[in-house]
Formats: structure tokens, sequence, C-alpha cells
């Protein structure tokens, strides 16, 4: 059974992202993992490193702000040791993950790949493509996915299961390791 964390780096808790991070948690949930769910805004630096730690894939989460993913997911990143340097541990290396982008129309959709390139190269993880960006027009409400976007999520959810399976199977995906 895989652990899937969702991280939401927006900077309220309950807002689209969040709507859209449990959209693909519930796929996962619905392909047999564990999930739990993490609001940067709300949580403790320490909690956040040892849910890292326990997760099997992670779904990073963000609304777009100026182009890219909000200062909170950055931080966070920045604050991610990687196995490099004298650091001591790597939680996101060797795991699969998935990105939810969110914003109000289509057009920052390509601030998906900046937070792709950054969690493949950077800390070496398997990314499920393409991500998912779910604008206005994919929710009912603020909470709420539109049946499509619903179904569009789940399915997300669901390849990443397989993905962190497949990752965690393969002694070479999970042994692969940030080259600098």
């Amino acid at each position: 059974m895989s652990v899937v964390l969702g991280v939401v780096g927006g900077p309220d808790p309950g807002g689209r992202t969040s709507t859209a991070v449990a959209g693909i948690l519930a796929g996962a949930e619905a392909a047999g993992a564990t999930t739990s769910l993490i609001e940067l805004s709300q949580a403790e630096p320490a909690a956040v490193t040892a849910a890292l730690e326990a997760a099997d894939a992670v779904v990073f989460g963000s609304p777009v702000y100026r182009a890219t993913y909000t200062a909170l997911l950055k931080d966070l990143l920045e604050r991610t040791e990687r196995g490099k340097w004298g650091e001591t541990t790597a939680p996101l290396q060797g795991k699969a993950a998935a990105t939810v982008l969110t914003g109000a129309s289509g057009h920052h959709f390509l601030a998906m790949n900046d937070l792709r390139n950054v969690l493949a190269g950077f800390f070496a993880m398997q990314v499920l493509s393409p991500g998912l960006y779910v604008d206005h027009s994919g929710y009912a409400d603020r909470s709420t996915l539109t049946e499509d976007s619903a179904a569009l999520a789940a399915t997300h959810g669901a390849a990443l299961v397989d993905l962190a399976t497949a990752v965690r199977g393969s002694k070479a995906l999970s042994a692969i390791t940030p080259q600098v």
C-alpha cells in the first residue's frame, strides 16, 4: 500500500488548490493508497519534513502567482535536504510526485514546467507527466471540482499510485540521485 501526501502551498487553507489536491488524493485512495493533506500555511516545518519522509509519493499543489508557484512552496523546497554537501537526509529522492497548479485562467499553465523541473532535476523525483492545471472553469464552486475536473484529478491520483509502486519496486529508479 502506498502512502501519498498532499502538500498545498496556498496562502490560505481550504482554497481551490486544496480542492484540486484533494481530488488527486481521492483518486489515490480509490487506488488503495493511504493519504493525508498538509496546508503549508498552517503546518509546522518539522511536521512537514516528517510527513515527506514517511510518504511514498507527494502531490505538490500551488496557486500560480506572478507566473510561478508560491513562496510557501518555494520555501519548503529550499529547506528540504537532498543528501548533498553534508546534508544527512533526502526525503524526496527516489519517490514519485504529482503536480497540480491552479489559476484564474489557462494563461499560467506553463508554470507547471518550473515545478516539474525542480522536483525531477534537483530532487531526483519521478514526476508524473503531464501535471494537472485547473483554472476557475474547473470548479463548480470554491470547494467542488466539476465532474470532468474531478475525474481527471482522480485519474492523476490513480496514476500516481501506479508510479509510486513502480518506483518503489525498481532498484534503479529509486537509486537515482541528484547529480550535483
